[in-house]
């Protein structure tokens, strides 16, 4: 992200060290760590949760999709359900034609 030399490091120390002074500098040294360390954890928690949080989106949309092909999944049975019983009305209807043909002792239908 920042590059940053070694020259451009001791500069800093440098000017630290004559601007702070030697007694302070160690205090201030430590200082600055802990605050760049937990600005850093600060960051990568944040970092977590957003992440997280787009996994639940995630999540949330495959469930939405998943709940679109249960409801595709029910038309095509109501459908099937519907054709089978139509189908089984055709039958009962062809079965009750050919009984009637038999009664008559007709093989083919009559022609007007």
């Amino acid at each position: 992200m920042f590059e940053v030399g070694f020259s451009e490091i001791c500069m800093v120390a440098l000017v630290a060290l004559l601007v702070i002074g030697p007694e302070k500098l160690p205090k201030v040294a430590r200082m600055t760590g802990f605050w760049i360390g937990k600005s850093r954890r600060i960051l990568a928690s944040v970092k977590q949760e957003i992440h997280e949080e787009f996994q639940a989106e995630e999540l949330r949309q495959s469930l939405k999709n998943q709940s679109g092909i249960k409801e595709i999944k029910q038309i095509i049975n109501e459908t099937a359900t519907d054709l089978h019983s139509f189908q089984n009305t055709l039958n009962q209807q062809a079965e009750e034609l050919k009984s009637a043909q038999q009664t008559t002792g007709r093989d083919e239908p009559r022609k007007s």
